[in-house]
């Protein structure tokens, strides 16, 4: 085999070892995306439940925050109740975005709160109490009467039991959510209020609740 003829079959193998290389580097990049591509929850899967149900827990908290700012001039129940409204509206605002991007309703007629938990809670919500933790129409009517020191000892009083309802879903969010920033935001909500039902308690003896 002459010159001219090795450069031919040299150039063949070359040929075809970088084809092979190109068909595995593909390959791999198919698989890596595949595993990267985002997970749809189904529509009774704890991810969709938890954001449906928490958006309305967290919508009454919001109301509860904006009632009491206009009963009261204690600057550290304003700013309480100012920060509790501001992230709760943004963390609703999160879950209700990601039921959007999923294609998900963000109610689901015929099933109770907190199927998704295995409770399926159904208090009736005669009255607006539709999970536990969650203020009747009777307090929140109460709040909006109230002004002063009693307006304050009661938003504490609601949001405190507000607060426990809440880090009893979001910690049924951390057990049984798939991995993620849905199941991470819920692990920040029970940290945060935790430490808000502490901070709430002080609050309260130190105005003699």
């Amino acid at each position: 085999m002459n010159r001219t003829q090795w450069a031919s079959v040299t150039a063949v193998v070359l040929a075809l070892l970088f084809a092979g290389g190109a068909v595995t580097v593909a390959s791999a990049d198919r698989d890596d995306a595949a595993a990267e591509a985002p997970r749809t929850p189904a529509a009774e899967s704890a991810d969709a439940g938890f954001a449906r149900d928490m958006a309305v827990h967290h919508q009454q908290a919001v109301e509860m925050s904006f009632i009491v700012r206009d009963r009261t001039k204690d600057e550290e129940v304003r700013r309480l109740a100012y920060d509790i409204a501001n992230t709760q509206a943004n963390q609703r605002g999160m879950m209700l975005g990601w039921l959007d991007l999923w294609g998900l309703p963000k109610v689901q007629s015929g099933v109770a709160p907190m199927t998704w938990m295995g409770m399926g809670v159904d208090l009736g919500g005669e009255d607006g109490e539709l999970m536990p933790g969650m203020a009747t129409r009777a307090e929140l009517d109460r709040l909006r009467r109230a002004s002063g020191r009693e307006a304050e000892v009661l938003y504490l009083k609601l949001m405190t039991e507000h607060h426990k309802g809440g880090i009893h879903m979001a910690q049924g969010c951390v057990e049984r959510c798939a991995p993620g920033v849905e199941r991470n935001l819920a692990q920040g909500m029970v940290d945060a209020q935790a430490s808000e039902i502490t901070l709430m308690a002080d609050m309260l003896k130190a105005r003699g609740a």
